[in-house]
């Protein structure tokens, strides 16, 4: 089973960021890392650089540079005390001073932004982010749209604001305990899950959400971005995303004019559930994007 806990080996660092300490894992290029480049990967809403671990060593193993970073506000890195912040507009300008800073030194940076982090993502395009490639993964035009997701978030949303961040974590047990899955998953990896999540801020767990219910489909923008910068986009998804459909997701692609792929089986975090397929569909398209 492939999850937050799978072994990789990346290196704990931080790294410095407006608010304060970016938590990341870092991961050297196999060989003499003669792309100088790096793969710079963003989680979605609840979640952390560590969701990224089934997918490290592999891409390292490529030849690319490998960071994986909490955004502000999640498991281990500062974030505000104002839920404006944690939008995607300035997570965003957060994510491009980063990349400005590694590909100062001449580094190529390929970006690839999970949910809630592919609008960050975009955000840091509309921030100037000096990119080689853009990767969307299991993210969407716009605000998350009607479903269970969308609902669990505002009822989630009701129990932060009135109960705190504890409430909001008996409310996900809850919710677990009826879910079968979650009875078979080891303890260590639900202990994770509970301490990530009491880790979180209530300013930034309420600021991503708002982001989550009311971002605009900014694709027009995001594609006359692209086109300007000569920026490579590629849109990738599991075939059973319950999150933004497989079908949302590939007519943003054509918007966009970028790569699509479908993962078979899949559902919202091919990262976790696919790591195999994953690696075997970023890959090639990264390294046509370089050699091009």
């Amino acid at each position: 089973m492939h999850s937050q806990i799978s072994p990789h080996r990346a290196q704990r660092i931080d790294l410095p960021g407006r608010y304060g300490t970016i938590a990341a894992l870092r991961a050297p290029a196999a060989g003499d890392d003669a792309m100088r480049t790096t793969a710079l990967l963003v989680p979605g809403y609840t979640g952390s650089k560590e969701d990224f671990a089934p997918v490290i060593d592999p891409i390292a193993d490529a030849g690319f540079e490998v960071v994986a970073i909490d955004l502000p506000g999640q498991q281990d890195s500062e974030g505000p005390d104002d839920e404006a912040l944690y939008r995607p507009g300035p997570l965003g300008s957060v994510v491009a001073e980063l990349i400005g800073k590694i590909a100062a030194d001449g580094r190529k940076v390929l970006l690839l932004g999970h949910s809630y982090g592919g609008l960050v993502c975009r955000a840091a395009v509309f921030a100037g982010a000096p990119l080689a490639g853009l990767t969307l993964m299991s993210s969407g035009p716009a605000e998350l749209p009607a479903g269970e997701r969308r609902t669990a978030l505002e009822v989630g949303e009701h129990v932060l604001a009135e109960q705190g961040v504890e409430g909001a974590q008996k409310l996900n047990e809850l919710r677990a305990s009826q879910n079968p899955a979650w009875a078979v998953l080891p303890q260590e990896l639900k202990d994770f899950y509970r301490a990530r999540f009491l880790k979180s801020p209530a300013a930034a767990l309420l600021g991503m959400g708002n982001g989550l219910r009311h971002e605009p489909d900014q694709v027009a923008k995001l594609s006359r971005a692209l086109r300007t910068s000569g920026i490579p986009c590629l849109v990738v998804c599991g075939d059973s995303d319950d999150a933004w459909t497989p079908a949302a997701q590939r007519d943003m692609a054509e918007r966009l004019d970028a790569d699509f792929a479908v993962l078979p089986g899949v559902m919202h975090s091919p990262n976790t559930e696919a790591p195999g397929e994953l690696i075997a569909t970023l890959l090639p398209t990264w390294r046509a994007w370089l050699a091009s």
